[in-house]
């Protein structure tokens, strides 16, 4: 069978099964795992040879590496060596020694085929993980920068480590000797000059030449070219990838390359991890079960056990701990590499070979399920936990006029104000984070829970002139606030909303005093988007005006019919109609509209919201 007619089942039959896949709740790649066993020859045997393939789908961990490598500026990767070096060392020195003795009493293999096989164990799936976080939205946590840095100490291992099995093996060969890693060296430093006195200034020149296009066959001629040159060398062509990604981190284009290079990551990725599951040997499952599956289980007991211990070593929350270690929890590509390295300098054997690899997949398999266990069961349990730890602050009667409920972004400026102008304040919020943060800065914030009348009694509500409800849940917005109305009806009350249904439900409820979050903000910037449009200044103040003045009439139209939604949308199709009747009529453009002094109707007064904070 051709190697394009191949691609094509692949790429039909992904865009069948991975669809389905994810409509269970199957993560992605384990959705590529499974078509890929299903073409391969332990079940349909649609394609025989995935081995034919295998070579191009790697191009997607390489891709994978090389945008990794651009988000990461040097600076940002010098911050990360603590956690790279420490965690990371930490986790594969620990991990690769408990594994190794394992196999040695287990398999009964002599030490220095433990000592391969539990090391190449040791290391983790990069493209697996990182896909997985992506996926769930969680590179960006606590853990998923963790989980980042000890994936980044594996690839930077596993050069080490290919390099020392022809010694293990008794071949003394001088190409892993003191002249490899002086080579290595050498050609890190060569790109580290070639990015920045040649591909930048090569960049600029394809940039000026208008054809956007050829700025992907740059990218694409890079990662290539270094892919080329590593694998002269001998050394692992992720790092290099990683590495020339590092290094165009700075450059202008960065975000282009990202932009253009990320379609081929995307499917090179999805046809590397089919390859994956195509060539696992289904049959080793039928013949030798218990190995099988109690290897895989092992595997992910003992690294999830290591990495759960040294997190917490390292003061990091059980929550961060535990999510870290399923995360790594299972083999990684890097030991189909070394094994298969291992192999062919005869550290190890085929016969071992082929269980190990299945181990190591189902590993994979087993991840997005335990990662699901431990996120929907346990986590869960723990921040319940957490939640119950703090009490709230008793907040001392000290008998403040304005009380500030909900200390986010809305509410810290309302505080940082009435402090410049020498008022004092009582300001309470439920997020003990924040309060621990504005404390550790000096600041008073109390801890509790403003939908509960005891706090708002201890805070003094009673003696308060003004209470700013600024909380950032619609709910406990409405609970607050009708908690007021009724017991302190004669107390002002300034209301943030979150959108224009949440104002008719405080309106209901006869608040008066609201402000719209984004609304102000909103207008302002369309002023300056006028301006810049070579409007002048006093059409585009008019032009904001009017459309402000109709909007808040629209708003007072629409609170008798809110709940309707056909009533709600004729009405802003015909506010927009007569919106575009008077912008197009430049009598009512040049003239106070009829509108124009809604605000006096209004509780509130009038901020100008067009002021170019340029000047």
């Amino acid at each position: 069978m051709s190697l394009l007619l191949q691609i094509t089942i692949f790429l039909g039959a992904s865009l069948l099964l991975v669809p389905l896949a994810k409509r269970f709740g199957i993560a992605t790649v384990l959705g590529y795992l499974f078509t890929g066993m299903l073409l391969g020859p332990s079940v349909f045997n649609i394609t025989s040879d995935p081995e034919s393939i295998q070579e191009l789908a790697e191009f997607g961990v390489i891709l994978l590496m090389f945008i990794i490598g651009l988000e990461l500026r040097p600076q940002r990767l010098w911050e990360m060596r603590k956690s790279i070096f420490l965690m990371g060392s930490l986790q594969v020195g620990m991990t690769g020694i408990i594994l190794a003795i394992v196999v040695f009493f287990a398999l009964q293999q002599n030490i220095a085929a433990s000592f391969v096989i539990g090391t190449a164990l040791a290391l983790s799936s990069t493209a697996f993980v990182l896909q997985l976080l992506a996926e769930k939205q969680q590179l960006n946590t606590t853990f998923g920068q963790q989980s980042f840095s000890v994936l980044l100490f594996q690839d930077i291992a596993a050069i080490p480590l290919l390099a020392i099995i022809p010694l293990l093996a008794g071949n003394e060969s001088t190409h892993h000797g003191i002249a490899y890693f002086a080579a290595i060296i050498a050609t890190f430093s060569g790109l580290f000059l070639f990015s920045r006195y040649m591909m930048r200034p090569f960049f600029r020149f394809v940039a000026k030449s208008g054809a956007h296009e050829l700025i992907t066959a740059v990218g694409l001629f890079i990662v290539l070219g270094v892919v080329v040159l590593m694998d002269v060398l001998g050394i692992s062509t992720t790092l290099g990838a990683f590495l020339t990604g590092v290094l165009l981190a700075d450059s202008e284009f960065r975000h282009e390359l990202e932009a253009s290079i990320a379609p081929f990551k995307g499917l090179l990725l999805g046809l590397f991890f089919m390859t994956v599951g195509m060539t696992t040997q289904l049959s080793l499952l039928v013949d030798m079960p218990w190995l099988i599956i109690g290897g895989a289980f092992t595997l992910i007991l003992v690294k999830s056990i290591t990495l759960t211990a040294i997190a917490r070593y390292l003061k990091y929350s059980w929550r961060n701990s535990l999510l870290l270690a399923t995360c790594l929890s299972q083999g990684g590509e890097f030991a189909f590499v070394v094994l298969k390295v291992a192999s062919s300098e005869k550290v190890i054997s085929q016969a071992i070979l082929e269980p190990i690899t299945l181990i190591v997949t189902l590993s994979m398999v087993l991840t997005p399920m335990l990662y699901w266990l431990i996120s929907t069961w346990i986590i869960p349990v723990l921040d319940k936990e957490k939640e119950k730890a703090p009490v709230y602050d008793e907040i001392p009667n000290i008998h403040n006029p304005m009380i500030i409920a909900g200390f986010g972004r809305f509410g810290q400026i309302i505080a940082r104000i009435a402090h410049l102008q020498h008022q004092s304040f009582t300001a309470i919020d439920s997020n003990l984070e924040k309060v621990d943060f504005v404390r550790q800065y000096g600041g008073t914030l109390y801890y509790g829970d403003a939908t509960q009348p005891d706090i708002l009694r201890s805070a003094g509500i009673q003696h308060a002139k003004v209470f700013v409800l600024a909380i950032d849940d619609i709910e406990d917005s409405m609970n607050v606030a009708r908690h007021i109305r009724l017991n302190y009806p004669n107390l002002k009350l300034l209301v943030r909303a979150r959108d224009r249904h949440h104002v008719h439900l405080l309106r209901d409820l006869g608040v008066e005093q609201i402000w719209r979050e984004t609304y102000l903000s909103s207008l302002g910037m369309a002023y300056r988007a006028l301006r810049e449009l070579d409007i002048s200044e006093e059409d585009a103040y008019k032009s904001i005006e009017l459309f402000r003045d109709y909007d808040e009439k629209l708003l007072i139209q629409q609170q008798r019919i809110y709940t309707d939604e056909q009533k709600v949308y004729e009405t802003h199709r015909n506010a927009l109609a007569e919106l575009e009747h008077l912008f197009e009529s430049d009598a009512q453009i040049r003239q106070e509209p009829t509108g124009v002094n809604l605000q006096r109707d209004l509780a509130h007064p009038r901020i100008d919201v067009t002021r170019d904070d340029s000047n």
